[in-house]
């Protein structure tokens, strides 16, 4: 029996680079929010102990692919003989910072942390999934959050309803080389949001520029110059999705998009779009389809 699950997309409301480790890793200040824009994974259990890839995904070898890495990489606390066919449905686009992979692979966590009753608790599964990524745990967190060191230090925080009218270049933008790259700011100072422990773990809110763009905090994407400058595509979608709000790149890219009150506001800026863009709408998620997987 096969079942099916979400792997929703995040934004990147701002990224800050505060910093940068003796290791080479930055260190990161962001707010991350999940949009009901998702890929879908297929699970269906087995008894042999194996874990199979069911799907091909151009570029990426089984033994390389996040999701069976997050399957075998939960089997340790798994029953014996548990194994996994995964087979993915992909919406979310390859190389455009919406964190499509980072969110199949957290996916593979939570629903196997239930369909092969391990119950481990959220935290256990948020440092399985650092070893998969800076931006996997994120998705095992659920919520919204405010992120700092490489990603992983999450702090809940609380962001008005919003939609969200997200752009897609044609184009792929390598993480590795935007972070590499020279021209890279790396000392935005770092925001000093109130002490997140003082609320007992309860979302904080933080501010916002303007009651007319209500899911875009204050801030900006440090690593938007460099794409920009690398990768025309990209400006050209910042600069006509700007004429309805303010626009900004998630992640490394190369998604853009901007925030709106309203679904009706969103789907007006989406009927103007150009033949020669793709793009579509989404609305922000308070909490991750598969928050109660974790015990």
């Amino acid at each position: 029996m096969s079942h099916a699950y979400p792997a929703p997309a995040k934004l990147n409301l701002f990224l800050h680079v505060v910093g940068r480790r003796a290791d080479g890793y930055h260190l990161l200040q962001s707010v991350f929010r999940l949009i009901d824009r998702a890929d879908t994974v297929h699970l269906e259990l087995r008894e042999d102990g194996r874990v199979v890839r069911e799907s091909e995904l151009p570029g990426v070898a089984e033994d390389q692919d996040l999701t069976v890495r997050a399957a075998r990489l939960l089997q340790a606390f798994a029953p014996q003989g548990a194994g996994v066919s995964i087979r993915l449905d992909k919406v979310l686009p390859l190389g455009g910072g919406l964190g499509g992979g980072s969110s199949d692979a957290a996916t593979v966590l939570l629903a196997l942390n239930r369909l092969w009753q391990i119950c481990l608790p959220r935290e256990t599964l948020q440092e399985l999934a650092l070893q998969l990524g800076a931006d996997v745990p994120v998705f095992v967190f659920g919520q919204s959050a405010f992120a700092e060191g490489v990603g992983e230090i999450l702090h809940p925080v609380s962001i008005p309803p919003a939609w969200y009218v997200v752009l897609v270049p044609p184009v792929q933008v390598p993480t590795a080389a935007i972070f590499a790259a020279p021209e890279l700011t790396r000392n935005t100072p770092p925001l000093k949001i109130a002490p997140f422990s003082a609320g007992a773990g309860r979302p904080v809110r933080l501010g916002f520029q303007s009651a007319d763009s209500p899911g875009s905090p204050v801030g900006h994407n440090d690593l938007q110059p460099v794409v920009v400058g690398r990768y025309p595509e990209v400006a050209r979608h910042l600069e006509w999705l700007s004429q309805f709000g303010e626009a900004r790149m998630t992640g490394s890219g190369a998604c853009v998009f901007a925030s709106f009150g309203t679904q009706e506001a969103a789907l007006e800026v989406l009927r103007h779009l150009p033949e020669s863009m793709q793009g579509f709408v989404a609305q922000g998620l308070d909490k991750h389809p598969l928050y109660d997987c974790c015990a």
